[in-house]
């Protein structure tokens, strides 16, 4: 008889559910949310889900085949991965961009780490921020009804009135936004079915929601709100936290495993959503705290470990390290330390290279983006010639004595075919943007009279401030002859008055400003007297 002892690594009891049954349930519980999602945005919407799915299995497959490796897709984690990135996806986005998100996912943030279970950050998430970085512009672009419009929170965020904000409609889902975050009553009831199942625990999402809406309550008191729960319930319904806080906070592999560091996690995310939401430039925050929240899991369960019991412990207490381990010792924190340093470094290297080989196409991209920027507030311009009396630092002062805050960047002489000066095109910078500077260059005549604008860089909210980049916006500034433009929002009367962008008062009131800043420039070196009034812009408030 053989009395041999056959151990193995721990745990010893195991649980009955496998990955697929896991993976099947989170599939089962995104149903409500996926329906909707397809009702409301309809055959966009059918489109992206399945191409975020099938892509997403075959890039898997295609990884794990090249790589002689087994192939898991049977697991079902990619076709969860694939729908929670659909999910996160505007109706907006085309197919290209969505295969391009799923092979990010799969290949860059899963299969490289070595698949599920090594993977350091939510896969699904992981892509979005990606495409949320490369391609800011389609990502943040929403219709609803066959209209480009903004989401509820970044209407909010942009004029900071709930007037225009209908809460009930964002706890329903009737709301322009990603496919999957717009009706909160269905992620709550696919939340209540993972939590019934037992596939969640109610730890982290319950701590997330809860240190969010706290923070939220403090931000609305101190900025003159009051106890405001509609503004809180704006805050909750919207920017896709439920689905973030029930469906990718909680993944197994990406978030902690100790009954402490759950806590700490859920706190980290509450009040990282918070300060990006409030304080960043983004309506939403939640993408981008759970993915800084999931680089710092590690560090969590470090700090967090349990108090070991028996021999162990006796151990540690007697200061013996032979049989047990600080939970942060020196040697590791070096160790650890120097790593990072090895990895930035080495990153630091590769990005400089990459800049290196890129810097002259892009260079050739700019360029090429500036000239046909000219032509378009110049188009009877035959060529372009540098001003040659040009100076930065004079025309910052004029523009600061004249109380803009913007920059001139570029002037350039438009010439006719037979020699003779048109006017001139003038690059402005402006820093009152909403999101960030905007540029953009603006003609003017020989006359004085606005020739057009166009701008280079915008970056303003989809729906809101980007409708400044439309013809019928733009228009208002060509082919008229005044001292100084200022918006309205009762409807333009005169030359002067500019129709404001509704929602997008700051945005108007920082086009306007590097018009009249590129007039003010030209008006200068044309030997008029510069207008010493503040820039502000006397329009209606």
């Amino acid at each position: 008889m053989d009395n041999t002892f056959k151990i193995s690594s721990s745990p010893h009891v195991r649980d009955k559910r496998s990955t697929q049954s896991i993976m099947l349930d989170v599939i089962i519980a995104l149903l409500p949310a996926t329906v909707f999602g397809i009702i409301n945005f309809e055959l966009n919407a059918m489109i992206l889900i399945l191409t975020c799915v099938v892509s997403c299995v075959l890039f898997e497959w295609l990884y794990q085949k090249m790589m002689n490796r087994k192939v898991t897709i049977g697991d079902l984690s990619a076709v969860v991965t694939g729908l929670l990135l659909a999910l996160n996806l505007s109706p907006d986005v085309p197919v290209w961009m969505a295969i391009l998100g799923s092979a990010f996912a799969i290949i860059i943030v899963k299969q490289l780490f070595g698949g599920l279970g090594f993977n350091f950050m939510n896969p699904a998430l992981g892509a979005r921020c990606f495409l949320l970085i490369s391609f800011a512009g389609r990502m943040t672009s929403f219709s609803y009804d066959g209209v480009t419009t903004a989401t509820p929170l970044a209407v909010l965020k942009n004029t900071g009135d709930l007037a225009n904000v209908n809460v009930l409609n964002m706890f329903l889902g009737n709301i322009p936004g990603t496919i999957g975050e717009t009706s909160v009553v269905c992620l709550l009831v696919g939340a209540a079915y993972l939590l019934i199942r037992r596939v969640i625990k109610p730890v982290i999402p319950f701590t997330y929601i809860g240190t969010f809406a706290v923070l939220i309550m403090i931000y609305a008191v101190a900025s003159g709100r009051g106890f405001d729960l509609t503004f809180l319930a704006a805050h909750l319904c919207g920017g896709g936290l439920m689905l973030g806080a029930f469906f990718m906070a909680t993944d197994y592999v990406t978030s902690p495993i100790t009954p402490a560091g759950k806590v700490v996690f859920g706190v980290i995310l509450g009040i990282l959503t918070f300060c990006f939401r409030i304080y960043g430039g983004s309506a939403e925050g939640v993408s981008y705290a759970i993915i800084f929240s999931n680089l710092l899991v590690p560090l969590i369960e470090r700090w967090t470990q349990p108090k070991s019991f028996g021999e162990g412990a006796e151990l540690a207490a007697q200061g013996d390290t032979a049989g047990t381990k600080s939970k942060m010792d020196t040697k590791s924190i070096v160790i650890a330390t120097i790593a990072i340093m090895i990895i930035t470094v080495i990153a630091g290297f590769a990005l400089a290279y990459v800049y290196k080989i890129t810097k002259d196409p892009i260079a050739v991209t700019e360029q090429k983006a500036k000239e046909e920027a000219y032509k378009a507030v110049f188009d009877d311009a035959d060529s372009f010639d540098s001003y040659a009396d040009f100076d930065a630092d004079a025309a910052a002062k004029i523009l600061s004595d004249a109380g803009y805050n913007a920059d001139i960047d570029e002037i350039v002489e438009a010439k006719g075919s037979d020699g003779s000066a048109l006017g001139y095109v003038v690059t402005v910078t402006s820093h009152e943007a909403y999101s960030g500077d905007l540029q953009l260059a603006m003609g003017v005549r020989a006359d004085g009279t606005t020739n057009g604008i166009s701008f280079l860089s915008l970056s303003e909210t989809a729906g809101l401030g980007m409708e400044a980049d439309t013809d019928s916006f733009k228009s208002q500034f060509a082919g008229k002859k005044v001292d100084k433009f200022q918006y309205t929002k009762s409807g333009a009367t005169v030359d002067e008055e500019i129709d404001a962008l509704s929602g997008a008062t700051i945005t108007t009131n920082a086009v306007t400003n590097a018009v009249n800043a590129g007039l003010e420039y030209v008006k200068s070196i044309n030997g008029g007297a510069a207008d010493s009034s503040a820039a502000s812009n006397g329009g209606d408030k």
